[in-house]
């Protein structure tokens, strides 16, 4: 078991991999009652096209199927798994991503009976064509709750314009059409391929004895059988280096009171993993404070103009394999708004250049950010992504982000803020009858 000591924080994270490939990642933290822990598989929506265990030929699955899957983990032939957890005084969950499905569980006692579910019941799949078929129903009024969000049809369409020819475009729960054409065998093929302990991670954070923790897990691993790991194929389709693919305009109409719009930003370069993905982040999470935070001068400029108000917010999202920039908010002027973000994003220099008192008081706010989310188990262990951050903690954040310069906020925005990159996405009032 290797340990990696954190002495700025007074923490130890230590990993093993166990033989069937399993890879435990453990965060002991004393003076918590709660422990957490996820169980995740690198397996998510946009991975619809693989070859299954056990063939040889590419496959296209539906869209929505690797969040179906998770929806059925937890039924089973005589049971459902939350029932176990609530004997246990658990509290259970899953969630799927673009790149990733995970498991999780959060208590204050009986962490083996807990851990031990958690391992089990995502081990052990059961599908029928009955319940199959029963829960087509269930996510199919989730869909359907969802298209009449228009945040979510805001962002989803934004994504829509970035990627028009990836299934990143693609709600990660899928369409009615699609998910009705999800069958059971089709559940197990994704299972088989993606669900090996190979590509999945176990990261437990709380209350325990890492000695203790490995040695139960371990004990349970060994006492199943698996079958030889075969490395998964996925196809994910390329996207133009020169963003010539983006659409660069959309706009819908929908019964909302006052119009939506969303600036998009696509990534056109690819980012390595590992170390140089976490310093990504982190400088793009800097520059964006610097250009768009709420004591930035272009944010206030357009606050006192009344062009951006408090629904205005940005998000980034990084994920393995692409990465992309959202700048949204309600406006009585749509073509105003865009026209306005546009321009700071195209004139980043001016809060970049020579802004050495503004870059240490940023840093010095989101050290502070990622120490206060080091207090949460959830935050430490959602953070933690081996397939994009190697073995990196939020623990190696602070000196990442302290680390930054100028120079490298430069070198990231000429990367990122390409106009050719750039996209427009708005939803306006619907003409009243």
């Amino acid at each position: 078991m290797k340990v990696k000591k954190y002495d700025q924080f007074n923490e130890s994270v230590y990993q093993a991999k166990l033989a069937n490939g399993l890879t435990v990642t453990m965060l002991p933290k004393t003076g918590y009652h709660k422990t957490y822990a996820t169980l995740t598989t690198n397996y998510g929506s946009i991975d619809n096209t693989f070859v299954p265990a056990g063939s040889t030929e590419l496959q296209r699955f539906p869209d929505g199927i690797a969040h179906f899957l998770e929806h059925k983990m937890f039924e089973k032939a005589d049971h459902d798994a939350f029932q176990i957890f609530g004997q246990y005084g658990a509290s259970a969950n899953a969630f799927t991503s673009f790149t990733k499905t995970s498991y999780l569980f959060s208590a204050t006692r009986h962490l083996k009976e807990n851990l031990t579910t958690l391992l089990d019941f995502v081990q052990d799949p059961y599908f029928s064509t009955a319940t199959v078929e029963k829960e087509k129903g269930i996510i199919g009024q989730e869909i359907e709750m969802y298209d009449d969000d228009p945040s979510w049809r805001l962002y989803f369409g934004m994504i829509g314009n970035l990627y028009p020819n990836h299934p990143l475009q693609y709600d990660i729960a899928g369409t009615t059409d699609s998910i009705a054409k999800i069958t059971a065998d089709d559940l197990y093929a994704a299972y088989r391929t993606f669900y090996h302990p190979e590509n999945m991670t176990l990261f437990v954070v709380g209350n325990f004895d890492p000695d203790e923790v490995l040695a139960l897990v371990k004990a349970n691993q060994d006492a199943k059988d698996f079958t030889a790991f075969q490395p998964i194929e996925r196809k994910i389709p390329e996207t133009a280096a020169d963003g010539h693919d983006i659409i660069p305009y959309r706009t819908i109409d929908m019964p909302v009171n006052r119009a939506k719009s969303i600036v998009g930003v696509k990534g056109l370069v690819p980012i390595e993993s590992g170390a140089a993905a976490l310093k990504y982040r982190a400088a793009v999470n800097v520059l964006l404070e610097l250009l768009f935070g709420d004591t930035s001068a272009d944010y206030l400029r357009l606050y006192d103009q009344g062009i951006i108000d408090d629904t205005f917010g940005y998000d980034f999202e990084l994920q393995n394999g692409f990465n992309f920039v959202t700048f949204s908010g309600e406006t009585d002027d749509p073509a105003q708004f865009d026209t306005a973000i546009i321009d700071v994003l195209e004139n980043w220099r001016r809060s970049v250049v020579d802004q050495d008192d503004a870059l240490a008081l940023v840093k010095k706010e989101m050290i502070g950010r990622v120490v206060f989310m080091a207090n949460s188990l959830e935050a430490v262990a959602n953070r933690y992504d081996q397939r994009l951050f190697g073995t990196a903690t939020i623990f190696d954040e602070p000196a990442v982000i302290d680390s930054l310069t100028l120079d490298d906020l430069t070198a990231v925005a000429e990367q990122l803020l390409q106009s050719q990159a750039i996209s427009e996405y708005q939803i306006r009032p619907q003409a009243k009858n």
